[in-house]
């Protein structure tokens, strides 16, 4: 089990709380606004050092106190991690094991989780950069350096869009390590979507019971290399003040046959591909691994009849992983025999049962 132990102090409409996760499934019930989903994005900002909600600091602080402190138990390898976080007027501060360096990547790599909420759907009707995250998350833990490579490409990017912005028409340089990053990000990306994309597809077409792909489009022209991208896109890329093409113009497109499309204009439809998606990609982190990244469930059942609810929570089980869900009642999804049961009302968390 990943999270033997969360505590947070202050978050939200959180005053505190103390959790004892089950090994494998956890149940936090309560009505709309009694702090359950608060609970849940606070176990995930312990893993990632940012909200699953994109909310900033100053709306995770509970209103009368100056910062949040979040702390956990994490099992690793046979030993047990402890691993704190706070924000407020010093800024974001991690610690692990009481040391404090590493950063956001030490907190992901000690504990790797992903989130299935009622705004996933946004994953397949949003905007690209959400898909480009998608696949970053997944290479970040099976690539290794990849995270290295991210961020050379990052910093050069800005670099050549900073000079593009003063118009500035001497760029050879800044191609030449933009395309080198980009092009090793590419491959990175790549040789990652191989094995996920038919594990995502097998997950994908089992939830929506008809036959789903996915193309990859790496952000420039097939037949050219990206450092000839930027070469014949110079001149559009200094009148947008910006670089036109690049890893950070990808994007992950669905192919669907026609009966399917029609039935993707739903909500739910669109939750149970982006969940698929969700829990594709953990399996895939899983096998490079060797542990079963946390699951983060935010109220399961909004926008799915009890149909697809039930195939959902099925293919949750078969991960075989530790998950923490959230639902109005305790009775509101398909649950397993063995879990932990809490209810939470106006920010009070009690064990149920």
């Amino acid at each position: 089990m990943p999270l033997r132990h969360f505590s947070c102090r202050d978050f939200r409409c959180l005053p505190a709380a103390e959790l004892a996760p089950h090994a494998e499934f956890t149940l936090i019930f309560g009505p709309n606004a009694s702090g359950k989903t608060s609970l849940l994005e606070a176990i995930g900002y312990l893993g990632r050092g940012r909200s699953f909600r994109g909310a900033a600091t100053r709306d995770l602080v509970r209103h009368g106190s100056q910062e949040f402190l979040l702390t956990g138990r994490v099992a690793l390898a046979g030993s047990d991690h402890k691993v704190g976080v706070s924000n407020g007027p010093d800024g974001l501060q991690q610690r692990i094991d009481g040391e404090s360096g590493g950063g956001l990547a030490a907190l992901a790599e000690l504990l790797p989780l992903q989130v299935i909420d009622p705004e996933v759907h946004e994953l397949v009707a949003g905007a690209p950069e959400g898909r480009r995250r998608f696949m970053d998350w997944m290479t970040f833990h099976v690539e290794q350096g990849y995270l290295a490579v991210w961020r050379r490409y990052r910093r050069a990017l800005k670099q050549r869009n900073a000079q593009l912005k003063s118009g500035i028409n001497a760029l050879d340089s800044w191609d030449e390590e933009l395309a080198a990053a980009g092009t090793e990000l590419d491959a990175a990306r790549r040789r990652v979507l191989e094995v996920a994309l038919p594990i995502i597809e097998t997950s994908a077409s089992e939830l929506l019971q008809a036959p789903v792909s996915f193309d990859y489009h790496r952000g420039w022209a097939a037949d050219n290399s990206l450092r000839e991208a930027f070469t014949e896109g110079r001149q559009r890329d200094l009148q947008a003040g910006a670089t036109q093409s690049g890893p950070h113009r990808a994007d992950l497109r669905l192919r669907v046959d026609e009966r399917l499309a029609r039935r993707l204009v739903s909500r739910g439809q669109q939750k149970l591909l982006a969940s698929s998606m969700v829990l594709g990609s953990v399996a895939v982190v899983a096998e490079r691994l060797g542990r079963v990244p946390l699951l983060l469930l935010d109220d399961p059942a909004a926008e799915l009849d009890q149909e697809s609810l039930g195939r959902l929570m099925a293919a949750v089980a078969a991960l075989k992983g530790q998950v923490i869900a959230t639902a109005l009642t305790a009775e509101a999804a398909p649950l397993p025999t063995e879990l932990a049961v809490f209810h939470v009302e106006q920010g009070d968390l009690k064990k149920h049962g």
